[in-house]
């Protein structure tokens, strides 16, 4: 009896805070945005021979390593003898990996992603020896990801004596594009973080609190029943 008690008692507690946490934890996920793929809004300029950078990135971050991330060229004409030939990238990462026997060939050994940057949702592509050919329209695309808003386009423009200015290996327009601010990212993970670390501890302490007071009623009533047993009978 003491004991269903008890168990009575701890549901009573322990069933509203699981829902509760439930529902928390639910509004939290509903509450993240979705990544969007947003490319430059300017033209990025090189001049032949050059290495430049198409910038391209998931806002908010995003982690698309897993992904398939797609680098096409929509304004290149189609060759007429070749109208059966299958469709060939300017870059195709698939499967953790470029893959390099469906790129068109004017582009071999001259492109790459930052690899180390896909977990983050940079899915720029570098561009080596620029070429006047290479001027144009470029689509960077993830055919998979779950988002609204899953491609975006990149104009570049090749043309002598270019006044772009590099970072490193990037160009200055890749690294100043607007990007998530980190704090937006670092308060939305806390929360979560939060969530998952104060929801156990508040179970757990409904628990020994249910488990003491089942101890303690369990304990006066065996105490009342000893002196109860152990009283002289009254005349």
């Amino acid at each position: 009896m003491v004991l269903l008690r008890g168990f009575e008692l701890l549901s009573s507690w322990l069933l509203p805070l699981l829902l509760l946490s439930s529902h928390a934890a639910v509004r939290t996920e509903e509450a993240r945005e979705p990544p969007l793929v947003i490319g430059s809004g300017a033209p990025i300029r090189a001049a032949p021979g050059d290495d430049t950078v198409l910038p391209c990135h998931l806002e908010p971050k995003y982690d698309v390593e897993g992904l398939t991330v797609e680098w096409s060229k929509p304004d290149l004409e189609a060759d007429p003898a070749q109208r059966l030939s299958r469709v060939e990238y300017v870059h195709l990462y698939r499967d953790r990996r470029e893959v390099p026997d469906m790129k068109i060939r004017s582009y071999l050994w001259r492109t790459q992603l930052f690899t180390d940057d896909l977990k983050d949702g940079n899915i720029s592509l570098k561009l080596k020896n620029v070429t006047l050919a290479d001027q144009g329209t470029y689509r960077c695309f993830i055919p998979k990801l779950k988002s609204p808003v899953t491609a975006s386009i990149v104009q570049l423009v090749v043309a002598p004596q270019s006044n772009q200015s590099f970072v490193g290996d990037k160009p200055k327009d890749a690294v100043t594009l607007p990007k998530p601010e980190d704090h937006d990212e670092t308060d939305a993970a806390g929360g979560r973080l939060h969530l998952i670390v104060v929801i156990p501890l508040v179970v757990l302490l409904v628990i020994l609190v249910a488990v003491a007071a089942c101890l303690f009623i369990r304990k006066s009533e065996k105490q009342k029943y000893a002196a109860a047993s152990t009283s002289p009978l009254t005349a």
